[in-house]
């Protein structure tokens, strides 16, 4: 029982990392991985250029980190607080690549440490 208890209490903590990937509007590029071809493939895609039109700006209210493998992982809400911070200091609409430090939870990734990395 105590087992249980506590395997049930561990999985609802999360899982920290760290994440390196590309920053972009996370709901812009939710609606680009879903607006396409049932039968198209990341090969029949031009992934650049998704990343470049969903690249954030200072009216961004949603981020998410797309990684190498083209997944993505979205933050909660205090991770788009220091997204939209590092976007401002940026300045320009641009394709930043980060490195994300935090815990994995239902609600997205909650952001410890976000550094631009370019």
């Amino acid at each position: 029982m105590r087992l249980a208890t506590l395997l049930m209490l561990a999985s609802t903590l999360g899982f920290g990392g760290s994440w390196s990937g590309l920053l972009v509007d996370s709901k812009c590029y939710a609606n680009e991985q879903t607006n396409v071809n049932k039968d198209a493939t990341t090969v029949d895609r031009d992934m650049n250029a998704e990343i470049r039109y969903c690249a954030p700006d200072a009216k961004t209210k949603s981020f998410g980190v797309v990684l190498p493998d083209w997944d993505s992982l979205k933050f909660n809400s205090a991770g788009n607080a220091k997204a939209a911070e590092l976007v401002r200091s940026d300045g320009k609409r641009s394709v930043l690549d980060i490195t994300v430090t935090g815990t994995q939870k239902k609600d997205g990734i909650a952001v410890s440490s976000l550094i631009a990395t370019r």
